[in-house]
């Protein structure tokens, strides 16, 4: 099973696509919690030059209560959900949100699966859409 619902995007710069990636999330109820720039990091942290590559840590905030309902501990645990953009090596631009179905294979709660559906298919259509 793949942990991640991918796109690739070319000929858009990286800028584009990041602002792209946080309208999609936008149109289907995420907003950005966080970003990471890692490539920032890397540089300052580890003097290393590596390709743009940032986090978004994106929330459906009804969805999420709704889990956090559920099983409170997965509001710490396993949110936001990350959505990682990133430039490859030819140019091309990849994003990834994680597949929250996925992530959740670890929790035996079935109603908490459900809505893990839920977000999942609002994640594929935002990342669908850039």
């Amino acid at each position: 099973m793949t942990y991640t619902l991918d796109k690739t995007i070319k000929g858009m710069p990286f800028d584009a696509v990041v602002a792209a990636t946080k309208e999609a999330l936008s149109t289907k109820g995420f907003g950005v919690l966080t970003e990471i720039d890692v490539r920032a990091t890397m540089k300052k942290k580890l003097d290393v030059d590596v390709a743009d590559y940032l986090i978004l840590g994106a929330c459906n905030p009804k969805m999420a209560l709704e889990a956090m309902k559920m099983e409170p501990r997965v509001g710490g645990a396993m949110l936001p959900c990350n959505v990682i953009v990133r430039s490859l090596e030819d140019g091309t631009i990849m994003v990834s949100a994680i597949d929250p179905v996925a992530s959740m294979q670890a929790i035996d709660n079935p109603e908490l699966k459900t809505v893990a559906g839920q977000v999942r298919s609002l994640l594929h259509d935002a990342v669908s859409a850039i």
